[in-house]
């Protein structure tokens, strides 16, 4: 007698049990409201109700129509299919179906035709449910699975699709009209025959009063409450970064995302895009960080996701473009920390060539002497790159790289010295949150996309002191980046911004911070077309402006304070160095004790001359008398080679002792071309000579060129000459009427071109 309960009950532990259908991928905002959501794989709006989701008034609701028996039966109600059975045999055709919430799960999960062979499956199935879940999970599963019209099937997706409610969130009246749904799908639809429903629902209301379910008043509040429900569109919100989010996997993701921000930023990001179409521009995107938990509360990725003519989908929050001149702080920043420059410092901004790299400002001008301030604030080129030369490119790889900057880690063995003016990738969430770093006193942290997202490790790029020098700098307002058409200023909040522009105007950036927020500020077109208009102060610094105006108005936010490892001293204006005895105009300067250069200014030298400063002398060649003793500027040779060719007057340290014996250690000729160490490729049927220019010195009047080791000519030291090389390695040297020397060596290959 026991052998076939004890043979169904191995089946029930043995058989394998259905798997359950996938749930649509939902993105939430900060608040748990839901911003994105996805189909399933097989075309449904499925989305998973959780239990503490099921509240008292839906189980109480949902049992009473459907299963009040629930919590007493074992998964089958055997009076249930007793009477399904009398009924359907004395009416002799099918009246009932005796079906449990068990078994109606059963047969969702495991799907049949309508028979009797079915109905005896879905009964082995719902005792394998009840063997294996609580009442409570098995109620969930039903909740998520039960059909509601179309392709929406679930409590969550039909309260989200039809009331823009959470399953918690609905009243008596609306769950009981959706409760009906299933049984007459295509006859009740909602929206389409709302009235009937209205019908259908006060009858159960009405039968629940009777039963005692709920209160008089309970009924009578559901009873009037109207029905204006119908099928609304999912949310589309943050359409780039529910795609990045679900790219990481889960079913239910909570964003970092305030819905209050990020409308306001979409909305801004839409309409300034279409403002710039007349100049073939279409496209913009945003991210904003709250500074103080690092957490993205906007990100808008293009204009439009949906615009198919314009790429909309491009994430363009997430492309790797060229950053243009968004990285110089942060050159300037390490520079601080490694006691080369205060704000006042000088810099030179005149031609230089690095072995074959020469950098060229944006006005392709020069500007002489200028402080770090004025070279920061102007992004000029040739001193950030001077600047970077200084720090050395391995510190800010490192920093970078400690930033995350993923192409940057990628590239590393192919950058130069030309990244800090945009020759490297990087992406407008990197540098958002490479901006944020100087909002928080150095201090890096990952940003964060999701609520339960673990915090990222802090690291620190430079010093709350250089954060300070730099973020001081950059809130200037007197700048030749600050848009001349913004009018829209006066309650602005105060924001520190670096704009930037990529090489052939491809790429237009402003990022900017403040106590509260970083902003970061990208537009161009996503096929990469470059745009004369297109540039970092007038394309996208005035949507930055906008947004910091829409989401910080009239702010009046604690700005930042000087630390106290800054001081205040007073420098030579000419260098920015600690005065000398010839330093006659002062200027005050911020400075860290113990970090920021001490060195004494050297804007003048001392030069032993003759009575008539016709020569100078050494201390080796020095005569006993007859000599005395005149400051002149002390010029380096490429701030005199900058003054010569613009014909401005200075007077110069005349000539060396033309009979003084002292060997020469330094000032040989610079060798700007050929490159040394670089690969020549000449064509066979049109070959065309390589040309030899070199930097003297400037106690130099003639240069001697030598080929192989072979004296090919002599010329003035800024003479150029063109010669024909030969295949093969060539050694090429250049030597002054001093004796110093210079060799390098180039490689030449002679192709069919």
């Amino acid at each position: 007698m026991l052998l076939p309960f004890v043979l169904l009950f191995a089946a029930l532990i043995v058989v394998p049990l259905p798997e359950e259908k996938p749930f649509s991928t939902i993105i939430k905002d900060r608040n748990g409201e839901v911003i994105y959501a996805f189909l399933t794989p097989d075309e449904k709006w499925r989305m998973d109700t959780r239990l503490e989701e099921i509240s008292p008034l839906l189980r109480k609701a949902i049992i009473a129509k459907e299963d009040k028996y629930f919590y007493y039966h074992p998964g089958i109600n055997p009076l249930a299919v007793i009477r399904a059975v009398w009924n359907n045999i004395s009416k002799g055709r099918r009246t009932s179906g005796a079906s449990t919430i068990t078994m109606q799960v059963a047969k969702a999960l495991d799907p049949g035709p309508r028979t009797y062979v079915q109905k005896f499956k879905e009964m082995f199935r719902a005792l394998q449910l009840e063997l294996h879940f609580t009442k409570d999970e098995i109620l969930r599963l039903y909740l998520n699975m039960v059909p509601y019209g179309g392709n929406i099937e679930g409590v969550k997706a039909a309260a989200l699709l039809y009331f823009n409610k959470s399953p918690d969130h609905l009243s008596l009246a609306e769950i009981t009209a959706l409760s009906i749904i299933p049984n007459k799908p295509s006859k009740l639809v909602i929206g389409k025959h709302n009235d009937k429903i209205v019908e259908e629902r006060n009858v159960w209301l009405k039968r629940f009063l009777k039963n005692g379910i709920f209160s008089e008043k309970e009924i009578e509040d559901a009873l009037e409450e109207p029905l204006n429900a119908y099928r609304r569109e999912v949310p589309r919100h943050a359409p780039h970064l529910s795609w990045k989010l679900k790219k990481g996997g889960g079913i239910e993701i909570v964003s970092t995302i305030d819905m209050r921000i990020q409308t306001a930023v979409e909305k801004l990001v839409a309409d300034y895009a279409r403002s710039l179409r007349s100049k073939r521009i279409h496209n913009a995107a945003a991210v904003v960080i709250d500074n103080e938990t690092r957490e993205i509360v906007a990100y808008v990725g293009s204009a439009d996701f949906f615009d198919v003519i314009d790429h909309g989908q491009v994430n363009g929050a997430a492309a790797v473009r060229q950053p243009g001149s968004t990285l110089k702080p942060l050159v300037y920043a390490l520079g601080i920390d490694h006691g080369f420059f205060t704000p006042a410092a000088v810099i030179e901004d005149v031609a230089l060539n690095f072995s074959g790299y020469a950098p060229e400002n944006y006005d392709r001008k020069f500007n002489g002497k200028v402080s770090m301030e004025y070279a920061l604030e102007h992004s000029l080129n040739i001193p950030a790159v001077r600047a970077l030369k200084m720090v050395g490119l391995e510190a800010m790889l490192d920093a970078l790289s400690r930033a995350e900057f993923m192409q940057v880690k990628k590239d590393r063995l192919k950058l130069g010295l030309s990244m800090v003016l945009g020759g490297c990738g990087a992406t407008l969430e990197e540098l958002t949150g490479l901006y944020a770093a100087f909002a928080n006193e150095g201090v890096y942290i990952s940003p964060k996309y999701r609520i339960d997202a673990r915090e990222g490790t802090a690291k620190t790029l430079f010093s709350k002191e250089a954060a300070y020098m730099i973020t001081d700098i950059l809130s200037k307002v007197n700048r030749p980046d600050f848009p001349l058409n913004w009018q829209a200023t006066e309650k602005m909040p105060r924001i520190s911004w670096k704009t930037g522009t990529s090489y052939g105007r491809r790429d237009a950036w402003s990022i900017g911070y403040n106590k509260k927020y970083t902003v970061g500020v990208w537009a161009g077109n996503f096929s990469g077309v470059g745009v004369p208009d297109l540039n970092g102060a007038g394309t996208a610094t005035p949507l930055l402006f906008r947004i910091f105006n829409v989401i910080d108005y009239d702010s009046d936010r604690e700005w930042f304070s000087m630390p106290e490892g800054i001081d205040i001293r007073m420098v030579c204006s000419e260098t920015g160095m600690i005065p000398s005895g010839f330093c006659t105009n002062l200027i005050s300067d911020e400075f860290i004790p113990l970090i920021s250069s001490t060195l004494p200014c050297d804007h003048m030298t001392e030069v032993p001359v003759s009575a008539d400063e016709k020569i100078s002398y050494c201390i080796e060649c020095m005569p006993a008398a007859g000599y005395k003793k005149k400051l002149y500027r002390n010029y380096s040779q490429d701030m005199q080679e900058y003054l010569l060719e613009r014909n401005m007057a200075f007077e110069r340290i005349p000539p060396h002792n033309p009979e003084c014996q002292r060997i020469f250690k330094s000032g040989e000729p610079v060798i700007v071309s050929p490159v040394d160490n670089f690969e020549y490729f000449i064509s066979k049927h049109s070959p065309e000579p390589l040309m030899l220019s070199c930097k003297a010195s400037l106690d130099a009047s003639r240069v001697y060129w030598y080929v192989n080791d072979k004296l090919y000519k002599s010329a003035g030291p800024t003479e150029k000459l063109f010669f024909m090389p030969e295949e093969g390695r060539i050694k090429i040297s250049c030597s002054d009427d001093k004796g110093r020397n210079r060799d390098i060596y180039i490689t030449v290959k002679m192709v069919d071109l």
